[in-house]
């Protein structure tokens, strides 16, 4: 923390993407829905949202795939080890997966989401508010 600023850096399982984050994430969630499952490859996608203007790419820029290929929303990951790194919509980055942060303290899950979907082998934790789809008041993920 510098001048009472929050400063997160995380970065991709290889070491060759790494990113800054001026700021704090927010509005941390757990996605169960099937989609999330099949694009992290686990029971479920840990997110939060961060400010696009707070987010810049330390190194390995080159080195990020979007998917869909060509879109300006979609998802980022490292093209040499494979790891989710954030989610983007109109090109900008909207938020960071919590695995590849350097430091996730102080951050709590705020909601499970689409956990009406989740897989039958999953036992969500009950730390946070569960939702069977998205929430109709996006307040509750976006708060701060």
């Amino acid at each position: 923390m510098v001048n009472n600023t929050i400063i997160r850096t995380g970065e991709c399982f290889c070491g060759g993407v790494k990113y800054k984050i001026d700021g704090d994430v927010y509005g941390a969630r757990q996605c169960h829905c099937s989609r999330c499952r099949k694009a992290f490859s686990a029971q479920a996608n840990s997110y939060a949202r961060v400010d696009a203007d707070q987010f810049s790419w330390v190194a390995g820029e080159g080195l990020l795939v979007t998917y869909p290929a060509g879109g300006t929303t979609g998802k980022q990951f490292c093209g040499r080890c494979g790891s989710n790194l954030c989610g983007i919509v109109e090109g900008r980055v909207h938020g960071v997966t919590l695995g590849c942060l350097n430091d996730g303290a102080g951050i709590d899950i705020k909601a499970h989401i689409f956990v009406g979907s989740k897989a039958p082998w999953e036992v969500v934790p009950e730390n946070a508010p569960h939702y069977d789809e998205f929430p109709e008041d996006l307040s509750l993920l976006d708060a701060r």
